[in-house]
């Protein structure tokens, strides 16, 4: 089992989703997060005044899959949520030990 960490812009969210939904994942969590990467944030001007805006808002998706499901779910982060620009984001890869179903109990790939 892997465990998928991909960290994109919130306005591919939908588009991300429903593209996994359509391979069979099961289920994902997720989360809004701020970060920055090469783009190192930006300046604006409110009011007549500059401020940096260090942060820039993402959104953070966490899947658990299959091993045999993980090239197809990584190819389909990564084109769904590109959008040729800086700031696309980034998919995280680990090694997942195991997995326990709190209501039943169940573990490994059964719990998924």
């Amino acid at each position: 089992m892997k465990y998928v960490s991909a960290v994109i812009k919130p306005q591919k969210l939908d588009e991300v989703r429903a593209a996994l939904q359509a391979l069979g994942v099961s289920g994902l969590t997720v989360t809004e997060v701020r970060g920055y990467g090469r783009q190192k944030g930006h300046t604006e001007v409110y009011r007549g005044a500059e401020y940096a805006v260090d942060f820039r808002p993402k959104v953070k998706i966490d899947i658990a899959v299959p091993a045999d499901q993980l090239a197809a779910v990584v190819e389909t982060i990564r084109t769904k949520s590109n959008t040729g620009s800086i700031g696309d984001g980034k998919i995280f890869i680990f090694d997942l030990e195991n997995v326990v179903r709190v209501r039943t109990g169940e573990t490994g790939g059964d719990a998924l």
